[in-house]
């Protein structure tokens, strides 16, 4: 290895495959209801870090507000993104409902978050450059 190369520890690699896969995920509590406080939120981390980890994902980043969390997710290609996301809010939900009975059941909400969901690829050079980099390949003519 020469010196002068460092390796991105964020480039994971496989026995067939080389990756670096990011995802912003976004989840609302349902109804948009202020249901976290500080203590549910880090309580929320820890459940989503270890089913993170079930699935051979890293979970990088955590926070939320009253009404929403935010999750920055590494993951692999072997992954099935919705997969995961319906393993982190289902798992979430029901640990949360169970621990924290009275802030959220007085909502009188079955779960936690609603169905939907926001999740972006995030990462890497912006589109414009990697069309950029693609249409300056060379074709065999």
């Amino acid at each position: 290895m020469s010196p002068c190369w460092e390796p991105n520890p964020d480039i994971r690699t496989g026995r067939h495959v080389t990756y670096n896969l990011h995802a912003h995920l976004v989840f609302v509590t349902k109804y948009r209801r202020d249901v976290f406080d500080d203590t549910m939120l880090r309580r929320c981390e820890v459940i989503m870090r270890e089913v993170c980890e079930k699935f051979e994902t890293q979970l990088r980043e955590f926070n939320g507000e009253a009404e929403h969390v935010h999750l920055l997710v590494h993951y692999p290609p072997k992954v099935s993104l919705s997969k995961l996301i319906n393993s982190l809010k289902g798992v979430s939900s029901r640990y949360l409902r169970a621990e924290y009975t009275g802030p959220i059941n007085r909502i009188g909400m079955g779960s936690v978050f609603s169905r939907s969901y926001f999740a972006g690829s995030c990462g890497g050079a912006p589109l414009t450059v990697i069309r950029q980099y693609i249409e300056g390949q060379k074709r065999p003519v």
